[in-house]
């Protein structure tokens, strides 16, 4: 029951994500365009625009890390899990999301003191916009990737402990 309603809650947070991801990466091409257009025909640029879109791809990162989490398409060293089978490799994945979870857990830790830090701080990008308007992908980014994590290493504890062997 708890895993149906976790799973549930995934599917809404990545449904959400997607949408987000359309919308910046969109606004990046169209930001971009205009961005060039505006250099090359007025000799102008938008003020801070540059600045924008990087931390935009800050965003683009952050969604795209925590959607290949959810699907178990994220970056991972599997030297050891080729060689594991059956329920070995059952618990081999338990081990490496659980690690995975703590480590992204301190990442969120760290990062949201970090954009605390620069609220207080009144970090200015352009004009008169702060950066933790930006940067507050950071720790919601890692959030949600512990949170798939967890949700993948109760998922494969479901599989070791129904005594399925094979993948999550």
């Amino acid at each position: 029951m708890i895993m149906k309603f976790l799973h549930r809650l995934d599917a809404a947070a990545a449904r959400l994500e997607e949408w987000i991801l359309i919308t910046v990466v969109i606004s990046m091409v169209l930001f971009s365009f205009l961005q060039v257009v505006l250099r090359n025909v007025l000799s102008e640029g938008i003020l801070g625009g540059d600045i924008v879109l990087r931390h935009l791809v800050l965003w683009v990162g952050f969604i795209g890390a925590s959607l290949a989490t959810r699907s178990e398409r994220h970056i991972n060293i599997d030297v050891f899990s080729r060689f594991l089978k059956g329920r070995a490799k059952l618990v081999g994945g338990i081990i490496v999301n659980l690690f995975s979870a703590f480590i992204a857990y301190f990442l969120t830790s760290a990062s949201i003191s970090f954009v605390l830090m620069e609220r207080e701080f009144k970090t200015v990008l352009f004009a008169s916009v702060e950066s933790w308007y930006f940067q507050v992908i950071i720790p919601i980014g890692f959030a949600i990737i512990t949170f798939r994590f967890l949700i993948l290493t109760l998922d494969k504890l479901v599989l070791f402990f129904s005594g399925t062997e094979g993948e999550a």
